[in-house]
């Protein structure tokens, strides 16, 4: 354990002793989001992201562990374990160093070199690989051939001298292949000078058409172009294949056999066998499987990266808004939501083809923007989506009041409608009612209705339908259980589906608070979550502090102060001279507890001083949401066409989407613009997320456009701006 610590600690650049305490709190089944916010203290204030990436981590080295004494005790069981081959597989820092020394003794399947085993040519592969008899004596050509003719048994099945000769290389061969220093070395040479080049199973054009004739250094490989290519081989459109580089395999092999050795020609015969036959094809498979972990892993990191912000755009708070859902033959769905999310009235008007009832559309919008007092339109972007904003963007132009409208994704909307948790709370409304609904709040409040879908289907990644989905599921999972518990959740409005992503709290607790709820009435005071049935001490340590209660009377209940923490919220209070009364309105309470001294009020009040800080923060600005501070989304009343952009056109767009290979921008005319990596920046860039996030609004200056494909090339960089 004290080296696995020791190896957190390099890699995430943080002090063995916090490691230690982030380890030790998670294995007491603790919260990430309660480690990272209410337990600063043990692990020096890592932010949640790190204390997922610790737990990642520290999952494999202990995987690593237990695989390594597996391995010595199945090599053991074997009688074959030594002291040397014991230090080299504790010393192991992979799985695919350990497994390359288990290989030699792993339970094998029929092959040529077991055949000849069997047939006990095996010290004749000794002699041909030492260059000595069993008594030690050098070998000549001759002598080894006299030497081998003694195997020759029709018995044995050994026909004659060839056959032996043969069945002794087979074992050398297979030899070679199972040693570990070997197999590592020309790994080594492959990853350094390899390249992975794919090429046309088909002669049909093809989303793949890219790679028909494609070769790239393993190097230089990005994630989305191993991932692109593994599907194509997989649909049949690609060949793949690897290439091993300029080098000399069979010297490799070789390395340390000394240059005057006896049987050298028949030993470099045997290492091009091992290496066309057996080595390259292992090494093959394994190093393509490599490459496409790490692709998945970070498509997966590029999925969470997009998920994040998306989840914590701000949201437009306290507004009437009308979302539209859109479509042809069956009609565009309306539904009017107040600034809490509750639906008010519902239409459907027809403004799109095949009825075109345009006017008559204006009408009801008008009744229903006149009843209501809309004032922001959420418009989904799925089909007849560019038609529904033109006709939403004349609508505002003749209607003459404050009204604006945002396109919004509406990707897992319909996932959301046909779920049984949609058939639950609106179980009145058809499926593309409850989409207008979801599309309006996600408007209204994003955090709030996105977590009633399943994160992969919100879309704002890249072949999420490839990676594995466990592994997908729990990073994503883990970005909306951070996002939640930032914001904060209140007690008594949170649907089950925001409550079971509150720290420590499971979706039948989940359950059980929405069910007391609708039993007891409001929660009065965060002390009576300890009456709903499945909700322990523990779990209440857990989510307490995260679940704010607006109609308690004790102030404290509606912050995102732990319960722990109320005392030492009371003493600072005191000790600056303010009470709880004061809290929300209290000017001057950081200059106060400056002059006091930090570390003196965190020592009177029995806490430390991330802590302290937390409490001071917090008492201020009561129920503070961070996503108040960012920039608020971009609102539109006019819209264009592709048709009406034109190179080194200056526009301002939102990010919908961030990829390897750069960032698609949404500028307003229902097609969204490619930012390249190449034209985020005036600088190299690395990774397209080093730059943007989705949801932020970006100013772009139009480079190209593409009508007939729909493709238009946008930059931010400055440079370009000025040109």
């Amino acid at each position: 354990m004290d080296n696995m610590i020791e190896i957190l600690a390099q890699e995430l650049h943080v002090r063995p002793d916090h490691a230690q305490a982030v380890a030790n709190l998670l294995d007491e089944g603790n919260t990430v989001p309660f480690i990272a916010r209410y337990r600063k203290e043990q692990h020096g204030a890592m932010d949640d992201q790190t204390i997922r990436a610790l737990a990642d981590r520290l999952q494999y080295l202990r995987g690593l562990e237990q695989r390594k004494a597996e391995v010595i005790g199945a090599i053991a069981a074997q009688e074959k374990l030594t002291p040397q081959l014991e230090e080299a597989i504790g010393a192991a820092a992979t799985l695919t160093e350990v497994e390359d020394l288990y290989r030699p003794f792993r339970p094998k399947r029929k092959t040529r070199a077991s055949v000849a085993r069997e047939k006990g040519l095996e010290p004749l592969a000794d002699a041909i690989f030492s260059g000595k008899d069993p008594a030690g004596k050098p070998l000549s050509l001759a002598g080894l051939e006299s030497f081998a003719a003694g195997f020759v048994s029709e018995e044995k099945g050994v026909a004659d001298l060839d056959a032996a000769l043969q069945g002794a290389k087979d074992i050398i061969a297979e030899d070679f292949s199972d040693n570990a220093e070997t197999r590592k070395r020309l790994r080594g040479r492959i990853q350094q000078g390899g390249s992975v080049k794919s090429c046309a199973a088909t002669e049909e054009d093809t989303v793949y058409s890219t790679y028909y004739e494609f070769q790239e250094p393993l190097r230089k490989l990005q994630s989305h172009q191993i991932l692109a290519m593994d599907r194509g081989e997989r649909e049949g459109a690609l060949k793949v294949s690897l290439l091993p580089g300029e080098f000399g395999p069979v010297s490799t092999i070789l390395q340390g056999f000394r240059p005057g050795h006896p049987f050298l020609s028949i030993l470099e015969e045997v290492a091009e066998d091992s290496w066309d036959r057996l080595i390259f094809p292992s090494l093959e498979r394994e190093l393509r499987r490599a490459l496409t972990e790490e692709a998945d892993e970070q498509a997966i990191h590029t999925f969470a990266l997009n998920l994040r912000p998306l989840l914590m755009q701000p949201p437009v708070k306290g507004k009437v808004t009308l979302g539209f859902d859109p479509a042809y033959r069956t009609g565009c769905k309306l539904a009017v939501v107040d600034g809490n999310g509750k639906v008010l009235e519902t239409a459907v008007i027809y403004p799109t083809k095949p009825h075109n009832k345009i006017e008559e559309s204006k009408k009801t919008l008008q009744a229903l923007c006149d009843r209501h007092g809309i004032s922001c339109i959420a418009i989904g972007n799925g089909t007849a989506s560019r038609e529904s904003e033109i006709f939403v963007s004349d609508f505002i132009k003749e209607y003459g009041k404050p009204v604006a409208y945002m396109v919004v994704s509406e990707a897992g909307a319909s996932v959301y409608s046909a779920s049984k948790l949609g058939a639950e709370e609106f179980p009145d409304f058809d499926v593309s009612l409850r989409s207008a609904v979801s599309i309006a709040r996600r408007l209204q409040d994003p955090l709030a209705e996105l977590v009633k879908i399943d994160p992969k289907a919100i879309g704002v990644g890249q072949y999420q339908h490839d990676m594995p989905q466990a592994r997908l599921s729990e990073t994503l999972d883990g970005v909306v259980e951070d996002c939640v518990n930032a914001v904060g959740v209140d007690l008594n409005t949170a649907s089950p589906s925001l409550l079971r992503r509150v720290a420590g709290i499971s979706p039948t607790v989940a359950k059980n608070v929405a069910a007391y709820r609708e039993e007891n009435g409001s929660f009065q005071t965060r002390r009576e979550l300890l009456k709903v049935p499945k909700l322990g001490p523990k779990a209440f340590e857990q989510c307490a502090g995260f679940l704010r209660v607006p109609e308690s009377k004790k102030v404290l209940d509606r912050t995102a102060v732990h319960p722990e923490s109320y005392q030492a919220a009371e003493k600072l209070l005191a000790l600056c001279g303010f009470s709880l009364d004061d809290v929300g309105s209290l000017d001057g309470l950081d200059q106060r507890v400056k002059e006091y001294g930090l570390e003196k009020a965190a020592a009177e009040c029995g806490v430390g001083l991330p802590t302290l800080k937390d409490i001071a923060a917090e008492l201020q600005k009561p129920g503070r949401d961070p996503r108040d501070q960012l920039p608020p989304p971009l609102l539109r009343t006019d819209v264009m066409d592709i048709s009406d952009l034109t190179p080194g056109m200056k526009l301002t767009g939102t990010v919908r989407n961030v990829v390897d290979f750069g960032a698609f921008v949404d500028i307003g005319v229902h097609q969204d613009g490619l930012v390249h990596i190449s034209q985020l920046a005036d600088r190299f860039v690395r990774r397209a997320s080093e730059i943007v996030a989705v949801g932020d609004v970006v100013d772009v200056t139009v480079l190209e456009v593409d009508e007939k494909k729909k493709r238009i090339a946008l930059s931010m960089r400055k440079q370009q701006a000025r040109d």
